[in-house]
């Protein structure tokens, strides 16, 4: 390979360390020769020096410099979809049917809550492996924008060209994008409208953890929140607007007040559960409304309805889903 390349990270490529970045791409680029580029700063990350344990974001810029013939990059090909076919056009049809709005640039799509945005493990159905069946009349195949938590429904953005994923993914890395959450909790936040500053981590089993200020493994992690309405003790619709994007902010930032998320067991544990109400045994998490700019022209600007599931929990409660709530922003 000759030159010097500027690659940008992936949205599939989101926190993954530096160093399994480049055993991916590079596959032939020794351990040793990477950290001796490391080292005399060749490699930079958004034009910074970096370290092989330096978590990644989508859409930085990664600069790589001349190497030898044996590390040249083998980009993984993309993976079939491993269901049989009905199952995949049954799948297809379903996100169809969730689109919420849809020009030469975007897809937004109400994501079902339990459909997993990509592959990894035993997941075999998950909306990238089905983008062959958005492109339409377009020329590119599709391409994911971002990622929400499997459970979690709500709005998804998908690029039709590179260029408009590129500007997309670019708008989220920098933060001009405004992002409300809806969400059902266990008991009522105290105090009931302000802002969580509190760093998260990786724990050893690779699981998210709140952590202490002070502590190197911590990335700042901010979200801002409002008290919509509240069912006595018992639970409270709460809005809620991410200023940074950890994995499993919302999540982890509502435990953390001790009140988890409805349904959350992975961090709420028995107490993400309601002793006594009939209610569905899902998580309650909603990417309400999505902001930010088009990539050729004006603003998005878009909005999807409750997920079943939530729907029937606001019934339960009397909770009013055509509430605009106010965030710090408004």
């Amino acid at each position: 390979m000759s030159g010097v390349q500027s690659l940008a990270v992936g949205t599939d490529e989101g926190e993954l360390r530096l160093d399994r970045w480049f055993r991916q791409r590079f596959p032939g680029l020794t351990h040793g020769r990477l950290e001796k580029l490391l080292r005399t700063g060749q490699i930079r990350v958004d034009g910074k020096r970096a370290k092989a344990a330096q978590r990644l974001e989508a859409g930085q810029t990664i600069r790589i410099p001349p190497l030898d013939d044996t590390a040249t990059e083998t980009p993984t090909p993309r993976a079939p979809l491993p269901l049989k076919p009905e199952k995949a056009q049954g799948l297809a049809a379903e996100l169809k049917r969730a689109i919420l709005f849809m020009d030469d640039d975007i897809i937004a799509l109400n994501k079902p809550a339990g459909l997993a945005v990509q592959g990894g493990g035993k997941v075999k159905a998950h909306v990238d492996g089905l983008l062959d069946h958005l492109q339409f009349d377009a020329k590119e195949r599709p391409r994911l924008v971002h990622r929400l938590d499997q459970e979690t429904s709500g709005v998804l953005l998908i690029g039709r060209t590179a260029k408009a994923t590129r500007r997309l993914t670019e708008a989220f890395r920098e933060r001009a994008t405004r992002k409300e959450y809806w969400a059902v909790t266990v008991g009522v936040p105290q105090p009931r409208q302000g802002r969580i500053d509190l760093p998260l981590a990786r724990s050893p089993s690779n699981v998210g953890r709140v952590v202490e200020e002070d502590d190197e493994e911590g990335q700042r992690a901010v979200t801002d929140f409002a008290v919509v309405e509240a069912a006595a003790q018992h639970a409270a619709f709460v809005a809620m607007w991410p200023v940074t994007g950890r994995t499993h902010q919302l999540r982890l930032h509502m435990a953390a007040l001790d009140t988890p998320i409805l349904g959350d067991g992975k961090y709420g544990g028995a107490r993400s559960e309601i002793t006594g109400a009939e209610l569905p045994r899902q998580l309650h998490l909603h990417a309400r409304r999505l902001v930010l700019p088009h990539p050729t022209r004006g603003t998005i600007d878009v909005t999807a309805p409750l997920s079943p599931h939530m729907v029937s929990t606001f019934r339960y409660f009397d909770f009013d889903a055509k509430t605009k709530p106010e965030g710090p922003e408004d």
